[in-house]
């Protein structure tokens, strides 16, 4: 069976192209340090081993950007560097890279009396002048706060499909159109929605799917999945990353996955499931990646679902997440959330902080917390 595709236009990549019927490309993202060098190599060679299209790496600061320059030296597979705050950093990478991402989001983080635009600008040329594609990042944690601002707060969609179209078209008004855009959120049905929606409105425009915070596999793959079969089925997306909660040994785990998913929707060997409508306990986790400030965090994402499958069957919503880049933003939706810092793990109760706690009691917290929501929930029915 050939999957239908939307007559999205073509990115070129490095040596792989994306968009025009060309094959959907599977990606991911390092987990180690990008200043370890010899480790981040050895993971890049692993994920191509796997069958990466693509890797993703990311880059906060210079040292980060040195190491980049050293690792492009030992690898040939198409890389994307991930701009994190620093914009400015683009000019120093790009000349190693193929494609720079950008989070309209984060673009307020650094030098924020510039605007976006100005920004934006500045990255757009230094991606045409190196010979690199872009990509628009939008995540449901860190939106354009000028957009947030304009919607109800229960309506996460919109202001991420706002700033998507913004972007977009401002990229055209300067004359760049080598860019694709991502929609990500930890909900299925979210991503589902705001990808159908932004694909009717700009069929042209390529798309990187994933659901961002998939968590733990098999939960992971699942949740990633039933978004995937809806879109990729309805001939939305052109490149996909299945976002993983594992070690850094078992990144591979997320590239497998991904072909697994495209094999079986070309095979129709779909699960048909349109709504992820969540009735019990949720556990959303970021994958691991080199923005993590302490590995420790995916032993205790792990050690959080062991210890919360007493409450499988009430409807609450825990998120554990991995660094402060995301962290702060995507555990306010959850009922209970985890943002873990190097040495200590900050708790929340939605937006609400409860303080911080080290790795050794954070669970017992954690629990206490927990159980007093099980409760309120128990006197309410």
């Amino acid at each position: 069976m050939q999957l239908p595709r939307n007559p999205t236009r073509e990115v070129r990549i490095g040596t792989v192209t994306i968009g025009n019927a060309h094959p959907i490309a599977v990606q991911s993202m390092t987990a180690t340090k990008t200043s370890n060098i010899d480790a981040t190599v050895a993971q890049i060679h692993s994920l191509e081993q796997a069958g990466a299209d693509i890797v993703r790496i990311a880059v906060d600061n210079k040292r980060e950007a040195a190491a980049l320059i050293e690792i492009r030296k030992q690898t040939t597979v198409p890389l994307t560097v991930d701009l994190q705050e620093n914009y400015r950093l683009a000019e120093v990478i790009a000349p190693y890279v193929n494609k720079l991402r950008y989070n309209p989001g984060h673009l307020y983080h650094h030098e924020p009396e510039k605007a976006w635009q100005e920004k934006v600008r500045f990255i757009a040329e230094v991606a045409k002048d190196n010979d690199c594609a872009m990509r628009v990042g939008v995540n449901c944690g860190s939106v354009d706060p000028a957009k947030l601002e304009k919607y109800d707060p229960h309506d996460s969609i919109s202001p991420m499909l706002e700033s998507a179209l913004d972007h977009c078209e401002f990229l055209e008004s300067i004359d760049f159109t080598r860019f694709c855009v991502s929609l990500k959120d930890s909900d299925p049905a979210k991503v589902i929605e705001v990808n159908t929606r932004f694909a009717a409105k700009r069929p042209d425009i390529p798309l990187h799917l994933g659901v961002t915070e998939a968590g733990l596999p098999p939960d992971g793959v699942i949740k990633t999945r039933i978004a995937f079969e809806q879109l990729v089925s309805k001939g939305i997306g052109d490149t996909i990353r299945v976002s993983l909660t594992v070690p850094n040994d078992r990144k591979g785990e997320e590239i497998e996955a991904g072909h697994s998913i495209l094999n079986d929707i070309a095979a129709g060997r779909v699960r048909s499931v349109v709504d992820f409508d969540q009735k019990g306990l949720n556990i959303i986790s970021c994958p691991s990646c080199s923005r993590v400030e302490n590995e420790v965090f995916v032993d205790l994402a792990a050690d959080v679902k062991q210890m919360t499958a007493y409450a499988k069957d009430h409807k609450i919503t825990i998120a554990v997440m991995g660094c402060r880049v995301n962290g702060p933003g995507e555990t306010d939706d959850a009922d209970l959330g985890l943002w873990c810092g190097p040495n200590y793990v900050n708790l929340k109760k939605g937006s609400e902080s409860l303080g911080r706690y080290s790795y050794d009691d954070i669970l017992p917290r954690l629990k206490g917390e927990l159980d007093a929501l099980i409760e309120q929930q128990s006197a309410k029915i």
